[in-house]
């Protein structure tokens, strides 16, 4: 679709990334000893990170709040995904969104809308809402997991900066390696497991 100028992004947040310093740090596996790491930590915050990614390319996209409410996501929107949009030379956009309350269901595209005749931008943004508790359904879900195995396991930073620092090189790092996911799961299977085949 992207050759066609449609540019499909999945978009949710991962909330509450804690930054916990472990009392003492973990330790680093040796041979024959596994990484080991104390139960005991102090919590240094918590961020909130939202996240889009690029279903053609797999390219990801992420900014980092404080918390989590309907501003900050149009924050994310205009200062992140809108400016990609546009230096894409794309003429359409469409958001795949979970119903959760940080992307105002009532509300988004109505300010969606009023956004590109605020700014003049020649683009299309069509919202696609998956269904409820079907969040598993958006692409970005798979990088989520990713992201928690690969660098929030162990959860060991000493501050809320560092934490932050660590997911914007993750995504720097992970973006010149990124591929489409390919999906495994299909109509049929889904069928199957509803009964209505």
């Amino acid at each position: 679709m992207l050759h066609q100028g449609i540019w499909v992004v999945c978009l949710d947040e991962k909330t509450s990334i804690q930054a916990r310093q472990g009392q003492p740090a973990p330790r680093p596996a040796t041979a024959g000893h596994p990484l080991q790491v104390s139960p005991c930590y102090q919590r240094q915050g918590a961020l909130q990170l939202f996240a889009g990614l690029s279903v053609a390319d797999g390219q990801k996209y992420a900014q980092t709040f404080a918390r989590k409410r309907f501003v900050d996501f149009q924050a994310f929107l205009l200062q992140t995904i809108l400016p990609e949009a546009l230096g894409r030379g794309v003429h359409t956009v469409k958001l795949i969104l979970d119903n959760g309350t940080t992307h105002a269901p009532k509300r988004l595209e109505g300010w969606l809308q009023a956004q590109i005749q605020v700014n003049g931008w020649p683009l299309v943004i069509e919202v696609v809402w998956l269904p409820p508790r079907a969040s598993w359904l958006n692409q970005i879900e798979i990088w989520f997991s990713v992201l928690q195995r690969k660098l929030l396991q162990p959860n060991h930073f000493t501050s809320l900066e560092e934490l932050a620092q660590a997911l914007m090189e993750f995504v720097r790092c992970d973006n010149q390696s990124a591929k489409p996911i390919r999906w495994t799961y299909t109509v049929e299977k889904l069928e199957k497991k509803l009964g209505t085949i």
